[in-house]
């Protein structure tokens, strides 16, 4: 991907947030590199458009390059170009990133996956405006306003002597962090909404709908690990499968979650599965019409194990997420019908709100 186009908007108005915003708004207009440091998924590339957008670069162009997805034999080739020759395969001439943004912007993703050998030479490119060809005798000159991101702390990776630490001095004139969606609680249902609402007009809905009580209390009560960009995923499947007319209030947050997945093991016979006692083991609960009924302690015959087993994992799955019925189901990889139903028949109910 060599230029950045995109429709998307920062959405948001949490105030952890909306400071970031307001730091990158202010750095745009300086002609120094900036650093965004940010979790998976919180929108590090969008700031970095952002930056641009803003910047006296915004006619000029805006080139991504993410330094994880290319394997370091081919990195140094990326950024700088190479001569015909320059290498086995290398058959003709390749401008290189820092040649493409000439006048304007360059992104660097992922920049702590960088090799020791290409911080050097982009040390060199960022210190002197100058970039050489692999196979060239000759620099070149460019000007380029440098944007990086990363998840990584980049000062642990200089201590541990991985990062250069010139380097990270030079492109962290301006630091901007970025806040996970769990410190914005505020923004979720905003952003849910915002999805839903591009995503209904996508699949030629009428209007759209809102979400439903469930729906809501399942969004903001989950982590969202992934951040912006789960939260966007799980919002769009909702919409997509939801056929019931009405509000959405069904969400379902991994879309693996079924009592049929694969569990990565053998079974242990044709017609019995191996049962793990891994407190992780997402164990498929019995359909209703299975003779398999709660049991006193120290069971001895297969299905009262089973039952036991069954019930205890429950029972902790309810005690980890402070008796969220919700949380706990989707833990276990049920859906909250299917988990009621087994609360019911290991007479569990009782036990929660």
């Amino acid at each position: 991907m060599s230029a950045m186009e995109r429709a998307s908007q920062v959405v948001g108005q949490s105030g952890a947030f909306l400071d970031a915003l307001e730091r990158a708004s202010r750095a745009a207009a300086l002609d120094r590199p900036v650093l965004v440091i940010g979790e998976r998924g919180t929108g590090k590339e969008l700031v970095a458009e952002r930056l641009h957008r803003l910047s006296p670069r915004w006619d000029q162009p805006l080139v991504v390059m993410n330094c994880a997805a290319l394997p370091e034999t081919l990195i140094e080739a990326e950024l700088f170009g190479h001569e015909a020759g320059a290498f086995t395969g290398a058959t003709k001439a390749r401008v290189g990133r820092f040649e493409e943004a000439d006048g304007g912007t360059l992104f660097l993703d992922e920049l702590g996956t960088l090799s020791m050998a290409a911080q050097e030479r982009l040390l060199r490119a960022v210190e002197y405006g100058e970039v050489t060809r692999i196979g060239a005798s000759r620099p070149l000159r460019v000007d380029v306003r440098i944007v990086a991101a990363t998840n990584e702390h980049l000062p642990d990776k200089v201590d541990a002597h991985s990062f250069r630490a010139d380097l990270l001095d030079r492109l962290s004139f301006e630091v901007v962090t970025l806040p996970p969606l769990r410190a914005r609680r505020d923004d979720i249902m905003v952003l849910a909404n915002h999805f839903a609402r591009r995503m209904a007009a996508e699949l030629g809905w009428e209007r759209w709908t809102g979400f439903g009580e469930r729906a809501v209390e399942q969004l903001t009560a989950y982590g969202w690990p992934g951040n912006v960009r789960e939260l966007r995923n799980v919002v769009e499947r909702a919409v997509y499968r939801w056929d019931a007319g009405g509000p959405v209030d069904r969400i379902d947050i991994d879309p693996f979650a079924s009592p049929f997945r694969p569990s990565g093991q053998a079974p242990a016979s044709p017609s019995v599965a191996a049962v793990s006692t891994s407190p992780s083991t997402k164990v498929p609960v019995p359909s209703a019409g299975d003779e398999v009924a709660a049991c006193e302690v120290g069971p001895s015959d297969f299905k009262s194990r089973v039952a036991q087993f069954e019930r205890d994992l429950l029972a902790n799955a309810l005690a980890e997420h402070r008796f969220n019925q919700r949380q706990a189901a989707s833990a276990l990889g049920l859906s909250y019908d299917q988990f009621r139903h087994a609360l019911r028949r290991h007479d569990l109910i009782g036990t929660v709100a």
